[in-house]
């Protein structure tokens, strides 16, 4: 594949309908229809109905956890946990995360210290972590990306010494193990999210996990007046409660979890052995598991190595219909909401500020299969081949 025959130099895309960039698993539209049509004879639609409590359940054994709380998505499921926690003051998070991590924070009233993470894993560095812990800090918010998890035995020794509490934002990591034990049970509590994007998706949704009777229980009777059990002395109540159509949806894709993982296993050998010696593209695999949900294809790109930056290469992406993204970007700390809080903190964010200009996100997913794998790696292989010829089609900021 020569330069001109690209689409960004006005060829025609090699796909011509768009590739999304991740999960989109759905169960078939009979199964679908089928638990819809219950719903609807039922006439139990929302307030934590059958089919809520049954996904609970059925998550609770799948992953050995005591409590599992389903709510309408992370993000108040993250706002929930630390009302639960009763945090004070400040919490450590790294940075490099989804903006709404940090934004349960603040919304809840509590202050955002951000982290940088480590250059070979992504995740938060504990060593780094150590350092800012200080007499106003209540917690840490350890992140588990990519399909895999932070250094979850550091982080707990860290609090033991220290007496601050642990929680994780584990939206990237249902179904994921740690030395065999499922990602859910660490901590005080961890937040899954069932979002489409993710790999367990009830199209919009989430759950928090925890061993812990009395927080399960705080837990409950946050969420809302109905389904929490015995009640208990809570600050704040939230309407956080998972519908019925959500929960149908979350049941039916629990059913094809291994089926799915597996083809998401295999997508990313794939692209592990198609992208493999292209001068500048790193693949990252998922660390600090024992079993991946392989929820995240990313790479690092180098520009002087490859050729073109990280973005031309997305711009080269998108015009062959290829959604690819940037991920994350900017890092939380650059956002419009935490900027002025973070440039008072001082915190050298060194790597964050590296994998935020670097990072690449390439399709996974329901919609992809090994073929279009290929394909997608060949471009990106001839991309690096031809990128200085390339760069004349790019504009320089793109």
């Amino acid at each position: 594949m020569i330069a001109t025959r690209f689409a960004i130099a006005g060829n025609v895309p090699i796909f011509d309908i768009d590739i999304p960039v991740g999960q989109l698993y759905f169960p078939d539209w009979t199964r679908y229809e089928s638990a819809v049509k219950d719903i609807f004879d039922r006439r139990y639609y929302t307030n934590q109905g059958p089919l809520a409590q049954e996904l609970e359940s059925r998550l609770q054994q799948m992953l050995g956890v005591k409590h599992v709380i389903c709510v309408v998505n992370a993000t108040v499921g993250l706002m929930m946990a630390a009302e639960a926690l009763e945090l004070k003051g400040k919490v450590i998070l790294p940075s490099f995360t989804f903006l709404a991590s940090a934004q349960s924070l603040s919304w809840t009233g509590l202050q955002p210290v951000f982290c940088d993470v480590a250059s070979n894993t992504h995740h938060i560095d504990v060593s780094k972590a150590k350092q800012m812990i200080t007499k106003d800090v209540s917690a840490i918010m350890a992140v588990n990306l990519w399909g895999g998890a932070a250094d979850i035995t550091a982080l707990e020794q860290l609090v033991q010494e220290t007496g601050i509490k642990l929680y994780f934002d584990s939206a990237h990591a249902f179904g994921c193990e740690v030395n065999g034990q499922k990602v859910g049970c660490f901590g005080s509590l961890e937040v899954m999210s069932f979002h489409a994007t993710k790999m367990l998706s009830a199209t919009e949704g989430g759950c928090i996990c925890t061993n812990d009777d009395d927080l399960a229980a705080k837990l409950r009777n946050i969420r809302s007046s109905y389904g929490a059990g015995h009640t208990v002395s809570v600050v704040k109540t939230s309407n956080g409660r998972m519908s019925e159509l959500q929960a149908a949806i979350a049941l039916l894709n629990l059913d094809d979890f291994e089926i799915n993982r597996a083809n998401n296993e295999a997508t990313f050998l794939a692209y592990q052995k198609h992208l493999a010696g292209i001068p500048g593209l790193k693949l990252i695999s998922p660390s600090g598991v024992s079993r991946s949900n392989y929820q995240y294809i990313v790479c690092e790109v180098n520009t002087e190595q490859f050729g073109v930056t990280r973005q031309q290469l997305l711009s080269i992406l998108k015009a062959e219909n290829i959604n690819a993204r940037r991920y994350f970007y900017p890092g939380v700390h650059r956002s419009v909401e935490f900027n002025s809080l973070y440039n008072k903190q001082k915190n050298a964010l060194t790597i964050t500020e590296l994998l935020c200009e670097t990072c690449i996100q390439l399709p996974v997913g329901a919609l992809l299969d090994i073929d279009k794998v290929e394909v997608i790696c060949n471009l990106i292989r001839s991309a690096q081949r031809n990128s200085a010829k390339l760069l004349h089609y790019l504009d320089s900021d793109s």
